[in-house]
């Protein structure tokens, strides 16, 4: 069980970092809604401890830290870490699923691009589709054909992402579009992050990504119509969240340069009262041979760890080697600055 001042503390990061989610949370049902806030809640501490300094590097490697305190059932003294390690415990939660999530966020810091889609849902099954298999985990659903629906959702959301921040990404040197689009579009990825303009082709290439994203966000719809009825609304809901944000960016011609696409609170009531609506009529509907679907290639390995339960799993070798990387270019950083505090001082004295 969460200790109630944790979960509270949960509810008031995601309430203020997640409103997406927190409206969409609201129509899971308790077992459910509050460990998957407590999930989310580490996972933005996660995302925002790499996003938020120029250090990435070293925030992952404490990031690696408190998620073996987790796993050791000994974790950080805060809210978000105490929650999650009781949901780690309480669910039997597959280590190899978070340990995903700080696989991406490593990435993050070694400010890897991608060459190619695939590339792009690599990382987007790290980052995103990870925490639909989580959130499976939470609704006791471990079979392999939901598995894969979630994590087809899990991407659909994470191209959308990718699309609604292009802007803001190029601003802070960053690009998740494939390259070799860039290329076929004429776009140099030095001139997009000096001046990102919204060009033709540069909406062109947004217009692209959404099409991506909405064959996922299709691919997952019957394993949200398979999932235990009180769990439908919630996930129907974060569905038609996301996909609304790629509406709205349709709506700026695929802007995300000078605009941030956004969804207003009449819309989200809207998709949260039709998301009541199609829980219900997926009852009543035969089930379609798309939830049968073999995942998404990015994806399959995902599909298998979720399936097992957390008990014996150690830390896979790509992370241990990625840390490893990362460890020693912080060493690096902190010997440079050193070395350049150590000169001033010199040259002070002198």
């Amino acid at each position: 069980m969460i200790a109630p001042a944790d979960m509270e503390a949960c509810r008031a990061a995601i309430r203020t970092g997640s409103l997406s989610f927190h409206a969409a949370s609201r129509l899971l049902p308790g077992r459910v809604r509050d460990p998957a806030l407590a999930l989310y809640a580490f996972c933005r501490l996660a995302d925002d401890a790499v996003d938020e300094t120029d250090a990435k590097a070293a925030a992952v490697l404490r990031l690696g830290a408190r998620l073996d305190a987790v796993y050791a059932g000994t974790p950080h003294d805060a809210p978000a870490d105490r929650a999650f390690a009781a949901v780690v415990r309480d669910y039997d939660m597959p280590r190899a699923l978070p340990e995903a999530l700080l696989e991406g966020l490593a990435w993050d810091a070694e400010e890897r691009r991608y060459d190619t889609l695939s590339g792009v849902l690599d990382y987007s099954a790290r980052v995103a589709a990870a925490v639909g298999a989580m959130m499976c985990v939470l609704m006791r659903v471990r079979d392999a054909d939901r598995l894969a629906r979630a994590c087809d959702l899990g991407l659909a959301m994470q191209l959308t992402n990718i699309a609604r921040d292009v802007g803001e990404d190029a601003r802070a040197g960053r690009i998740y579009l494939p390259l070799e689009w860039l290329d076929e579009a004429g776009i140099a990825p030095a001139a997009l992050i000096a001046d990102p303009r919204p060009t033709p082709e540069l909406r062109a290439l947004v217009a692209r990504l959404l099409r991506v994203a909405d064959r996922f966000y299709m691919r997952s719809e019957p394993g949200i119509a398979a999932l235990p009825l009180s769990c439908r609304p919630g996930i129907f809901a974060a569905r038609h969240t996301y996909g609304g944000i790629n509406t709205a960016l349709r709506r700026l011609d695929c802007d995300s340069v000078r605009h941030r696409a956004h969804t207003g609170k009449l819309r989200k009531a809207g998709w949260l009262g039709l998301s009541v609506l199609r829980s219900a009529a997926a009852a009543l509907t035969p089930r379609p041979a798309t939830l049968h679907a073999r995942p998404a290639p990015e994806i399959g390995w995902l599909v298998s760890a979720a399936a097992q339960p957390a008990r014996g799993q150690s830390r896979p070798e790509a992370v241990i080697d990625l840390l490893g990387q990362l460890r020693a270019r912080d060493m690096i950083a902190r010997n440079a600055a050193a070395s350049g505090l150590d000169g001033a001082l010199d040259r002070r004295r002198a």
